[in-house]
């Protein structure tokens, strides 16, 4: 198996949404916040190649929305899924594999682009398998009043119109050192992926921990659906994760790609920082 980072850009996002109850005064001080309160945030994927399988997990914003959309983001940096694609030699033809966390826009709105009309849609990967789970499809299109704005619609349905969507459970496995756990504080059953990687565990954290500087159990985003359960989850997760040595990958942390985990008195934090190739 081998690895590669996919970085799809930054945007930017409310500081007190990104850290819940945890006060600014300590905030800040992790991710600096801009005159509007805003945080600079990463749209980080991981590809996995195995064999003949290429699985793109998560895919970023995209850019089928309008410039107020785009507005509210503030995007920035000169990343992109096609540059970073390419980088390690790698098209959207070549992708086998669309593995999807969760259906909010920053985690899927690349899979599905305009077609070369723009009067339609098209997937943006066309030769490959896009996986989520039927509990959280389910979710996603009939969504609650809450989480509706993280929803969009034509990063959603045209997935399924082509054909091209399978579900997975939790437990199962995509393929041998590739599993999937679920988890459903954050939305409705977001996927996990486990992955055996070079004689070590490296855990996708998606929006569970989606930075190191939320790996303390406190650090609960407002944007969760069921903030308990997250704090329940992180605590049950991070015990496995701690036992058995996993390198977490952060899909959101401006800076740190992975890291491992540090248990001590006061409870867990991100040990040992380091980027995906030096694994």
């Amino acid at each position: 198996m081998k690895l590669y980072t996919i970085e799809t850009g930054n945007f930017k996002l409310d500081g007190g949404a990104m850290f819940g109850v945890v006060p600014k005064s300590i905030w800040n001080k992790l991710n600096p916040s801009d005159e509007n309160n805003m945080c600079n945030w990463a749209m980080r994927c991981l590809l996995v190649e195995e064999g003949n399988r290429l699985i793109l997990i998560d895919n970023g914003l995209g850019d089928k929305q309008d410039e107020k959309f785009f507005g509210y983001y503030y995007l920035n940096g000169d990343d992109s899924l096609s540059k970073s694609l390419r980088k390690h030699g790698f098209t959207e033809n070549d992708i086998t594999d669309v593995f999807l966390t969760h259906l909010h826009f920053d985690h899927c709105g690349g899979s599905v682009k305009w077609n070369s009309k723009r009067d339609g849609f098209e997937l943006a990967f066309p030769n490959a398998t896009y996986w989520s789970n039927e509990a959280h499809w389910d979710w996603a299109v009939k969504p609650n009043a809450r989480e509706k704005a993280s929803f969009l619609k034509e990063n959603i349905l045209p997935i399924q119109e082509s054909g091209h969507l399978k579900f997975l459970g939790n437990g199962d496995e995509l393929l041998p050192g590739f599993k999937v756990i679920c988890v459903n504080g954050h939305t409705e059953s977001m996927m996990l992926p486990i992955l055996n990687y070079n004689g070590r565990i490296l855990a996708y954290c998606a929006d569970l921990i989606p930075s190191a500087a939320h790996v303390p159990l406190p650090y609960v985003m407002a944007y969760d659906m069921r903030p308990l359960v997250t704090l329940e989850e992180k605590e049950i997760f991070l015990k496995i994760a701690a036992e058995n040595n996993y390198i977490l990958f952060y899909e959101h942390d401006p800076v740190v790609e992975c890291s491992t985990l540090e248990k001590t008195e006061r409870g867990y934090k991100a040990g040992t920082k380091m980027a995906l190739s030096e694994l």
